[in-house]
């Protein structure tokens, strides 16, 4: 079983701080792969958490794709909002979001099968852990708290 969990974060501001991502998978228990990034351009408009979530789920994708795994996978993630809009219980308004969620869409066929599962944020601590370290090295970077 294939079980991928993303994150994201903006901070120190929510939106318009710095927006960063991050995903880990397993395979039967055993780590295979991670990722973290920057979500958005730091204090720009499409800055916000949501993004941030939503670009951690989408590179967990595509890290996954482009490995060629296209087995049956479980995803994991703290953010109800993208859980939910995956499953088809939420609608997609904001237009920062459309994009994002149709490219996670798309890539999500290319899967056998594909369970969304919201779990809370303790549960989802390694990948919460990768984006805040990335969120480190921008602060850092760009000289702002």
């Amino acid at each position: 079983m294939i079980v991928l969990y993303f994150d994201g974060l903006c901070l120190p501001r929510n939106p318009r701080g710095i927006a960063c991502y991050a995903f880990v998978i397993y395979r039967n228990g055993e780590k295979i792969g991670y990722g973290s990034g920057l979500a958005a351009k730091p204090w720009s408009d499409r800055a916000t958490n949501n993004v941030a979530e939503y670009m951690g789920l989408l590179k967990g994708l595509e890290w996954l794709f482009k490995r060629k795994v296209i087995d049956e996978i479980r995803v994991r993630g703290d953010s109800k909002l993208i859980i939910m809009q995956m499953k088809g219980v939420y609608k997609v308004k904001s237009r920062k979001l459309k994009r994002l969620h149709e490219k996670c869409k798309m890539l999500e066929r290319r899967f056998r099968k594909v369970h969304y599962e919201w779990i809370p944020r303790s549960q989802n601590g390694e990948a919460d852990s990768l984006a805040r370290r990335e969120y480190g090295k921008h602060v850092k970077r760009e000289g702002r708290p």
